[in-house]
């Protein structure tokens, strides 16, 4: 069988602009210009944090690995990312039991609290200095309705076995000076620097045999057993799969009808006196549409994010820059009055979420030996993590029923949240 794919450019500033405050104190792996055809196992296409996760894990396994970027290495979607490492999905377990079953969905959330758990095993154990730290999370009620909804989250996750406490208004309010009706406090989460995580699982990859080149991807072509990548100097790579992890968008083919495109926006603070802020410097994030999320960082900076809507052109998201960046301001300052909002950094991007909240990973349809690693919604980093170990297990000739949760051509939920006035809660910038 032999499938074609003809590949789409997007240039990192229709993605993604501004200046995050990621990666001051690393360094940029070397990539090289391809200059002759050659072969490896696996090509990955893209090298953001999807790509290199990936990267890492097949060479890991034994494979030789190819990473192939037409723009420097975590520039795009990874930059703008505010790496807050969830395990609590965009979706409330309500939500997916309501779509998939209860058995399901409290599948998925368990497998997304073991990915988070396996990405910090794997950054201890290669000593990666990436600003990693565990966190607590704290997820805010919008208001008395909010909080009876959290309330019964909080007991479906109970009969789900995941960790966490219900927090009423006065507990909230007396320990952490955050007057909302409710929330669920929840162990097991974490936040990094993204981009300095990305170059570090890059170059233990190089050092495993992988190359890391500067080429773009004009055409795959799925024939027998092995995939063609055509560049646009004219040189080939012959692979034995391709992983396509090139952020919000899968070039050359209809997207599945589960995805959508949106924009989110956010800051960095001024350095903060650290004896002002919140308890445990806790994740927090708002069940709201569209909601906020907050974390801190190494030098004692908040980060702040949300204000996502369906904006797609480039030149209109950044036109929202100051307006959404003072809309968040606000609502930071209403949360903690304690913070200095002055802003340092500013910067928005555009993202890829779904209609449940979950990744899309595993074989593309109709082209043989193409896998798509695309870690959506506001756990993309955690999704990442999850799409390199299964991918890893597809091509060691292993499947997993639960693989189908995540499927490109999954069924999902109804698709009326995709209308005109569809907006999701919550974006790849978490």
């Amino acid at each position: 069988m032999a499938s074609d794919l003809d590949l789409n450019e997007s240039d990192h500033d229709q993605m993604v602009s501004g200046r995050s405050l990621w990666g001051k104190s690393g360094i940029r792996p070397e990539w090289r210009p391809i200059e002759q055809s050659f072969s490896a196992d696996i090509a990955v296409i893209g090298g953001g944090i999807t790509g290199a996760l990936v990267g890492e894990h097949l060479t890991a396994r034994g494979f030789s690995v190819v990473i192939i970027d037409r723009e420097e290495p975590g520039f795009g979607s990874t930059a703008a990312s505010t790496a807050m490492l969830q395990w609590e999905i965009d979706s409330t377990l309500t939500e997916l039991e309501d779509y998939y079953g209860f058995e399901r969905a409290a599948g998925i959330y368990r497998r997304s609290g073991a990915a988070v758990a396996g990405l910090s095993k794997l950054i201890a154990a290669n000593g990666i200095a990436c600003g990693f730290r565990p966190r607590n999370t704290l997820y805010l009620a919008a208001n008395q309705e909010g909080a009876r909804d959290l309330r019964q989250e909080r007991q479906l996750r109970r009969r789900a076995g995941l960790p966490g406490v219900y927090l009423e208004h006065p507990d909230l309010f007396t320990q952490f000076e955050l007057d909302r009706d409710g929330a669920i406090y929840s162990p097991g989460s974490a936040e990094a620097d993204p981009l300095l995580l990305t170059w570090a699982l890059i170059e233990l990859a190089v050092r495993r045999g992988a190359r890391l080149v500067n080429a773009s991807v004009t055409a795959l072509h799925s024939e027998g057993d092995h995939v063609t990548v055509e560049t646009e100097g004219g040189h080939a790579i012959e692979a034995r799969h391709v992983v396509l992890a090139t952020g919000y968008s899968m070039p050359g083919f209809d997207m599945p009808k589960l995805h959508r495109v949106s924009s989110s926006w956010a800051f960095a603070t001024v350095p903060q006196d650290p004896a002002n802020f919140w308890r445990d410097r806790a994740l927090i994030w708002e069940d709201n549409h569209p909601y906020l999320y907050v974390r801190t960082t190494a030098d004692n900076r908040i980060v702040a994010g949300g204000e996502d809507d369906g904006t797609i052109d480039p030149e209109m998201r950044d036109h929202k820059l100051p307006a959404k960046i003072a809309a968040i301001r606000e609502k930071v300052q209403r949360l903690w009055p304690k913070a200095d909002t002055r802003v340092a950094h500013a910067w928005c991007g555009t993202f890829g979420e779904t209609a449940d909240g979950l990744p899309l990973i595993g074989p593309v349809p109709e082209m043989p030996h193409v896998f798509a690693a695309y870690g959506y919604g506001g756990n993309g980093i955690t999704f990442s993590y999850l799409a390199a170990q299964m991918i890893g297990a597809m091509l060691a000739g292993m499947h997993r029923d639960w693989f189908e949760d995540f499927a490109l051509d999954r069924d999902g939920p109804g698709l009326r949240r995709f209308g005109e006035d569809w907006v999701r809660a919550g974006s790849e910038l978490r």
